[in-house]
């Protein structure tokens, strides 16, 4: 069965996207959606706010149940998690932990510069990952 790790973020237009296209691979497969919280650290003079203090893995957003619906309504059962973190290296190390035969996730488009100024987990992942990388766009 070819296992395949679905990463959405927040936005529900994106996630389902995603999970269209992952339910609409050929032959049998196993998902597990991911979402990751993406961990940040906020100073203002004494007042310090940390995403570990707000992180809660059983909060999870409207995206990954839009996507659940999704996969769901194809036949296909996911193994949901969130976790907490660099969205990039989180991605990277649940696909090797589950051993995913190939990520998927939903682009958006940016300009170079939007890149090079805002990063980009998608960007990132296809330089970095070890596996086929799934980008489903709207255009």
């Amino acid at each position: 069965m070819y296992k395949v790790l679905l990463a959405v973020d927040t936005n529900e237009d994106r996630s389902t996207l995603a999970a269209e296209a992952v339910a609409n691979l050929p032959g049998e497969i196993e998902v597990v959606l991911l979402n990751v919280f993406e961990e940040f650290n906020v100073t203002d003079g004494d007042a310090r706010i940390d995403s570990s203090e707000l992180y809660d893995e059983d909060d999870l957003p409207e995206s990954v149940t839009a996507a659940e619906g999704v996969l769901e309504a194809a036949g296909i059962d996911p193994v949901t998690r969130r976790e907490h973190g660099e969205p990039t290296e989180v991605i990277l190390s649940v696909a090797e932990e589950i051993d995913a035969d190939s990520i998927a996730v939903s682009g958006r488009k940016r300009s170079p510069a939007g890149k090079a100024i805002f990063g980009s987990v998608t960007q990132s992942l296809l330089l970095s990952a070890d596996r086929p990388v799934i980008v489903a766009t709207s255009d």
